[in-house]
């Protein structure tokens, strides 16, 4: 590599992500299929978990967003923005789904909402300049472009419908009417779950309660040797269900494993096995477990050998079920994320469980654990416990509580007075404006900015003249409201007083740091030879031919910044026909700094851990020793195998554990270049000392962030030049550092736990439309 790039990358630091879901707490790992997109989305934050404070047992345990690996390329519009906005402050419990776009992890942790939407400024705007935007490039770390409106978001946000709810009391203010009778309104079941049917994941354990609830948790003190399965960040109300159940025996270690029994969800069992135990057994708990030391003498299965078995039996995104769960994941020292216990779901008052046996005889009329069998039958368990859940998930919590009140709680519904004794006032239809939401929760809404018509209460909105003025009085609040949503006008407003250079101007300084100037070449040399030879290094969008008098150039512009970097690298001082060919950047004022944007982006957490591929067979190496090329026969590998997933994987696989391989390609061709995003960084890191030996691929560091489908997104047109307007881009560098301080400042007063969005949106008319770009992080201590 060349100077311009190893500088940067010896000096940046890099850290390395959590280990992946598939491998135990102390670095064991075992095989694994394809990721899903949820567990690629989940993995897209790992490098930004840091260590563990005093709050959690681990930054894992803090809300995140994470964008689905599908939809990075993909704008997203104020609607979907919405959608994210209206799931962080309600959640499931609200009735509202995940964001169809992105994975917000441990929603219930969100604490309040901030949003802050700059006007005047694009996309283009950010990555022109990146250098004078710090803070909010480095404490962003899901980036995604926004799609620009000529509505007004702010009043969108307040006056968004949140979907309506099947429990219509979910959005009543607590302590509001209600129509339950008494002994329904206190029960423990209808408390905790509510009073309609909703899907499974309504039911699944949070990590919250895991870990209150003493089930095995990944971080967790004494659970370090457990292994984790490959699970799924987020499973779905279609996820399936497995029920399983564990028998034990007393070794000098404890409870250990003796059998292990799995069912589907349709009750059909998958696996049933014995296990001998490691330790020596001193009671085999016959009466319970139904084991004897005659079942176990011929028995060679371990507890490892069985819970690999099951552990390549359970799809990514299972859901385990099973009663008292976490003494069977605890026998099998296994962690899993996605758990129903049917001890919880059917509740009693202070923390007291029904046994199975009678929850089965009371609400599924079976008889299990009878006195005529020895010990209990963990399929029989496992399948009864699988049925419970069923049963509760169809019928819903208020359903299952009415038709079994008194034979499992000991309780009648007493009548109560009739309704026309009350003769109560009609109440009035709730609103489902997600403002009114929020506010008949308790929860405190305020906008800050410029005068604006929006449906909102006048005594939760003020009006300032300045971005200086709404960022000073918002940190002034003695508390932070739970949806604050800030208005910056300033630099719109300066735009329009004071006229911007044409719009092509932003996407002229993009596509001139994508140029390089190269020459001289043998005369005769046509501009079809020149993208041939160029191609090697990336997709080429245009070139221009510069010939005098006495010697053939070339202007080329590429359609990623890689592109230039590689050409710079590999074809500067390429001998042809005895001529020594040069490649440089144009030297005009608004690349002086393009050295530093290039360390920037290298650094950025976006690219942290991916790494950008050129596949140049038998070129890459010829390239680099300066071999001349026969006129007429440069080799653009058009002929050579094609480009796949499966090859680069192969290739740059043993460098370390490849989370995702991203082949751009047009309709029509086949895709040349590739990007790859390792699991670790120390792997990206590897591929790249090792790129010199490879004569196959030309290899560098990613400087095009995922959510970018090309450097310019701006359109194809012919590219103009940009430097005689340098004189107003400082101008708006120093606006643009001003604002980030402010940022800052605004970022650093939000609670542990805030939602954080800043959202620059772009510019939309009926003459032209630049994409904005929205940031979003979760505030951490």
């Amino acid at each position: 590599m060349n100077s311009e790039t190893t500088g940067f990358i010896t000096s940046v630091e890099m850290s390395d992500d959590l280990s992946s879901a598939s491998e135990t707490c102390n670095g064991r790992k075992r095989k694994r299929g394809a990721p899903s997109p949820h567990r690629e989305a989940g993995r897209s934050k790992a490098a930004e978990e840091g260590e563990e404070d005093e709050e959690t047992p681990t930054r894992g345990h803090s809300p995140s967003v994470s964008v689905l690996p599908d939809r990075l390329q993909q704008p997203i519009t104020p609607s979907e923005l919405t959608e994210l906005l209206h799931y962080a402050a309600l959640g499931q419990t609200g009735g509202v789904k995940q964001p169809s776009w992105c994975c917000l992890q441990h929603q219930k942790r969100v604490k309040a909402v901030n949003v802050v939407l700059v006007e005047g400024l694009t996309q283009s705007h950010f990555y022109q300049h990146f250098l004078a935007l710090r803070h909010l490039r480095t404490s962003y770390s899901t980036r995604v472009t926004f799609t620009p409106s000529a509505t007004n978001l702010a009043s969108g946000i307040f006056s968004g419908e949140v979907p309506e709810p099947d429990d219509p009391s979910l959005f009543q203010r607590p302590g509001g009417s209600g129509r339950l009778p008494n002994a329904l309104r206190i029960h423990p079941v209808i408390a905790q779950f509510g009073t309609e049917r909703r899907g499974l994941t309504a039911y699944v354990l949070t990590q919250e309660e895991m870990i209150k609830k003493h089930f095995p948790v990944k971080g967790m003190l004494g659970f370090e040797d457990f292994l984790c399965t490959d699970a799924v960040d987020c499973v779905t109300d279609g996820s399936p269900l497995y029920g399983l159940d564990c028998e034990m025996c007393l070794t000098g270690k404890g409870n250990e494993l003796t059998r292990l029994s799995l069912v589907d969800s349709d009750g059909k069992c998958l696996l049933d096995d014995l296990v001998r135990p490691q330790n020596r057994i001193f009671n085999y708990l016959t009466k319970f477990s139904g084991i004897t030391r005659k079942m176990l003498r011929p028995i060679t299965m371990t507890l490892r050998d069985v819970r690999l078995k099951l552990v390549n039996l359970l799809p990514s995104d299972a859901v385990l079920v099973g009663h008292s769960l976490e003494c069977d994941l605890v026998a099998l020292k296994l962690i899993h994320r996605h758990v129903i216990d049917t001890a919880l779901l059917y509740r009693k008052e202070f923390g007291q469980k029904f046994k199975l046996k009678v929850l089965a005889e009371s609400v599924l009329q079976k008889l299990i654990q009878t006195e005529e069998t020895t010990g209990h039958n963990p399929i029989e368990d496992a399948a009864a416990a699988l049925e419970l859940a069923q049963y509760f998930i169809r019928t819903g919590p208020r359903q299952v509580v009415e038709l079994h009140l008194e034979t499992l709680w000991g309780s009648t519904i007493e009548e109560e007075p009739s309704e026309s004794e009350f003769e109560p006032e009609p109440e009035p239809e709730p609103s489902l404006r997600f403002a009114d939401i929020l506010q008949t929760l308790g929860q405190s809404v305020a906008f800050l900015g410029k005068r604006s018509d929006l449906p909102l209460d006048l005594s939760n909105q003020e009006w300032h003249n300045s971005d200086k003025e709404v960022a000073a009085s918002f940190r002034r609040q003695k508390k932070c409201p739970f949806l604050s949503v800030l208005q910056f006008s300033s630099l719109s407003d300066h735009l329009r007083r004071c006229p911007p250079p044409p719009r092509e101007h932003q996407r002229a300084i993009l596509r001139d740091m994508c140029v390089v100037f190269a020459g001289p070449f043998p005369a005769g040399f046509s501009e079809r030879k020149v993208r041939r030879l160029f191609c090697c290094c990336g997709p080429v969008r245009n070139i221009k031919m510069l010939t005098t008098t006495v010697r053939v150039h070339a202007e080329v512009e590429f359609e990623l910044l890689e592109g230039a970097t590689l050409a710079l690298e590999a074809l500067n001082g390429l001998n042809m026909h005895g001529q020594s060919i040069k490649v440089q950047r144009p030297v005009h004022e608004s690349m002086l700094d393009l050295d530093l944007t290039l360390g920037a982006l290298m650094a950025d957490g976006l690219n942290a851990r991916r790494l950008y591929v050129k596949f140049s067979p038998g070129l890459a190496e010829g390239a680099r020793r300066g071999l001349a090329l026969a006129n007429g026969h440069v080799a653009d590998g058009s002929g050579a195998p094609q480009l796949t997933e499966r090859a680069v994987r192969d290739a740059f696989g043993h460098f370390g554990p490849v989370e995702r391989v991203v082949l751009p390609a047009t309709r029509g061709k086949r895709a040349r270049h590739a990007y790859i995003q390792f699991e670790r960084s120390a792997a990206r890191r590897a591929a790249l000392d090792a790129s010199g030996r490879r004569e196959d691929y030309l290899v560098c560091p990613s400087l095009t962030p995922a959510h970018l489908t090309s450097w310019d997104a701006g359109g194809g047109e012919e590219r103009t030049h940009a430097a005689h307007t340098g004189s107003q881009d400082q101008e708006m560098d120093l606006m643009l550092r001003r604002l980030d301080r402010r940022l800052g400042k605004l970022f650093r007063f939000l609670p542990e736990g805030t939602l954080s969005v800043v959202v620059l949106l772009g510019h939309a008319s009926a003459d032209d439309r630049l994409p904005g770009l929205c940031l979003v992080e979760v505030k951490r201590g």
